[in-house]
């Protein structure tokens, strides 16, 4: 897996994915950036949602579970050093569906962030990670 990164202000960057996609990067108007695209930390925590949301997704979908719609909100809580890294992320998922069984996306839930999502395991050895959901009426 490769990305490509240029400069395209003071600290902002156009970002080249190999699988064809592009993003913006900037820093914060504190920092010198101009707000031209996301933070680098913003990235992480939608990585981290994004894999986990991929996982949720496929393994309702093998147990034969209809989902009409599928939030996740990510929060992360840094230090207050420098580096200002995460100390605490919280993932809660909004699922909704006709006749969604809680065991079933409890345990879809439970399997990405504590087997399958490659983005959790990766910062689960430096941040505490938890996780919620609940099911929302479709």
């Amino acid at each position: 897996m490769k990305i490509t990164l240029s400069k395209t202000g003071r600290i902002a960057f156009d970002v080249a994915t190999e699988s064809g996609h592009r993003l913006s990067t900037d820093g914060s108007p504190d920092n010198g950036g101009n707000n031209a695209g996301a933070r680098p930390m913003e990235l992480l925590l939608a990585a981290l949602g994004s894999c986990s949301g991929i996982d949720v997704a496929l393994i309702l979908e093998k147990s034969r579970q209809t989902v009409t719609d599928c939030r996740i909100t990510v929060e992360g809580q840094r230090a207050d050093a420098v580096p200002a890294v995460f100390t605490d992320i919280h993932v809660h998922y909004t699922v909704a569906g006709p006749d969604l069984d809680p065991r079933k996306v409890a345990r879809a839930v439970a399997l990405s962030m504590e087997k399958y999502c490659s983005v959790t395991r990766m910062l689960q050895s430096s941040v505490a990670v938890t996780h919620s959901f609940e099911i929302e009426a479709a």
